[in-house]
């Protein structure tokens, strides 16, 4: 009872905090570039930041079904994306490293599902089913395998961009895997992310992407091919993409 009455306090006060630092003046631009249907407070990220800083360390979740149900709290209850961003940074948290295991995806996957645009879901990608699959890979490689293969394009392009930050520790087949039944798939978002992970682990293996590209040319998108060697041709390491 105790711990659901600190996540009770954190959300209310989390609300009352964003609310007292709302900017109206900036919250239309941020919502036009975000082509949000939900509105935004108008809160700049270094504010948000630091509230979020305070407020999670003022409020400990004790237990993990509290922090769960704490981040459902206030991703489900959200009339605005700061708030969203707000349960996000709760659910990447440290603090609560311990808690990211299996039990904690249904939590992530709705949120992924329901939140469907990108700011959303590659914080969540990167920061935090990232750090699940580090630490209970052969789990999470069985997840991500079938996320890929998903209808939901948002939980392809979590199981492609997830390990972003792994550089030489990239599970490599488990992204090739994951790319897969994406790589002719007409979506922007998913050329994109494939482009992206491809950029992102040729900074550890050139060589490795640059074949890979080339043996792949006739499937690749433009746009993936673009964004896999944008950096590559800029170093000379290729002197043209395929």
């Amino acid at each position: 009872m105790l711990e659901e009455q600190t996540g009770t306090l954190l959300h209310r006060a989390l609300r009352q905090g964003l609310h007292e630092n709302r900017d109206p003046t900036k919250a239309p631009g941020m919502q036009r570039y975000m082509k949000s249907e939900m509105p935004y407070l108008g809160i700049q990220a270094p504010i948000l930041k630091k509230l979020n800083r305070e407020l999670f360390k003022a409020y400990p979740l004790g237990t993990q079904e509290d922090w769960l149900n704490t981040i459902l709290s206030i991703w489900r209850d959200a009339d605005f994306r700061e708030e969203r961003y707000s349960a996000i940074s709760l659910a990447g948290l440290k603090t609560y490293v311990e808690f990211l295991d299996l039990k904690a995806l249904p939590c992530l996957e709705e949120m992924i599902v329901t939140g469907a645009w990108w700011d959303y879901v590659d914080a969540i990608a990167s920061r935090t089913i990232s750090i699940m699959l580090s630490r209970h890979p052969e789990q999470m490689r069985s997840q991500m395998l079938d996320w890929a293969t998903s209808s939901d394009i948002w939980k392809r392009r979590t199981s492609i961009i997830c390990q972003l930050r792994f550089k030489s520790a990239t599970d490599v087949p488990l992204l090739l895997a994951c790319i897969e039944p994406s790589v002719e798939q007409d979506e922007f978002f998913l050329r994109k992310a494939i482009g992206w992970a491809l950029r992102e682990y040729a900074k550890t293996d050139p060589a490795a992407v640059i074949a890979y590209v080339k043996e792949n040319a006739h499937r690749l998108s433009q746009l993936s091919k673009r964004e896999a060697l944008r950096n590559l041709v800029k170093q000379g390491l290729i002197e043209a993409i395929p």
